[in-house]
């Protein structure tokens, strides 16, 4: 298998971010490691199939849960589709194979009250660390936007006085966020706090950095989400991407237009912005069940 040329593919010509590119290289290597186990390393033509369907097999068995062995079959798919363009093979395998059903399982977010209450209530602290972390929770509540957009922001990006943040999203796709007065203001603030403690700018201006002054990374940012999400709520998944939820329930919730919202979020068609429909349907229930007397 050629996977290293695939990354190179996928990361020139594809734009892909470097933690998609990261989980296709792992995806396609354990496929590799399943093949050596198999007593091959190398796939006689027209046998990938039966290999591809052994793989899941052991998989599921592994207690590998459907929606993760969907990621990695489409990984799979993905690297033979390139290799179809290639003239490498004739067919893609992957048609051949069944995947197991994944039940749909709807994005969590959290309640209104809950951010309300972490905004309100917690102590940030006034450091430039303090004023930095809770901007990060802010942005990614009131702007929707993934980790990896957050951490691309330049300076130039944020126009406060337009009150519009530029967005470089997947495949270099750019869009506009509006942000309020409000939000507006709390982001000149963080600028001055930035200026008077981190002093000189990198080259490119980037928007949010450490205390070391260098471009804030995953790591630091999935940290400070984390941390400070689980003081309001025990749900166990408490990354970045649980804010980009919450800020789409919260925006349907409040009467936005849902091809607004699929605007908003960057999503390349609506079917993946329908999802949150749901979380607003499952609070209609769970309201009419409270309200109607013979419910």
């Amino acid at each position: 298998m050629q996977i290293d040329s695939f990354i190179i593919y996928l990361k020139t010509e594809r734009r892909y971010s470097e933690h998609t590119l990261k989980a296709y290289e792992n995806d396609l290597n354990q496929f590799l490691s399943f093949l050596v186990s198999e007593g091959t390393g190398k796939l006689k033509k027209g046998s990938e199939h039966m290999y591809i369907r052994r793989w899941i097999v052991q998989m599921m068995e592994e207690g590998t849960t459907p929606v993760t062995v969907r990621r990695k079959i489409s990984a799979l798919a993905s690297y033979y589709r390139y290799q179809l363009r290639k003239g490498e093979i004739e067919t893609n395998p992957v048609v051949k194979v069944t995947l197991p059903r994944a039940g749909r399982r709807l994005p969590g977010f959290i309640p209104e009250e809950k951010m309300n209450m972490l905004l309100d209530d917690v102590d940030f602290g006034t450091d430039y660390a303090g004023v930095r972390d809770r901007l990060i929770i802010e942005m990614l509540w009131f702007t929707g936007m993934r980790r990896s957009e957050l951490i691309r922001l330049d300076n130039r990006d944020v126009d406060t006085g337009g009150m519009v943040i530029k967005v470089l999203g997947k495949g270099n796709k750019q869009r506009y966020v509006p942000v309020g007065q409000s939000f507006a203001g709390t982001i000149r603030e963080y600028l001055a706090v930035k200026e008077r403690e981190i002093g000189n700018p990198l080259p490119g201006n980037p928007f949010f950095v450490t205390a070391g002054n260098k471009r804030v990374y995953p790591e630091l940012v999935y940290r400070v989400v984390r941390n400070y999400l689980r003081l309001i709520t025990t749900v166990e998944r408490r990354g970045p991407h649980m804010l980009r939820h919450t800020f789409a329930t919260h925006m349907l919730n409040h009467g936005a237009d849902l091809n607004a919202i699929k605007e908003l979020l960057g999503h390349a068609n609506l079917a993946a912005t329908q999802v949150y429909t749901h979380n607003s349907f499952e609070k209609l229930k769970k309201i009419y069940k409270q309200a109607h007397p013979r419910a």
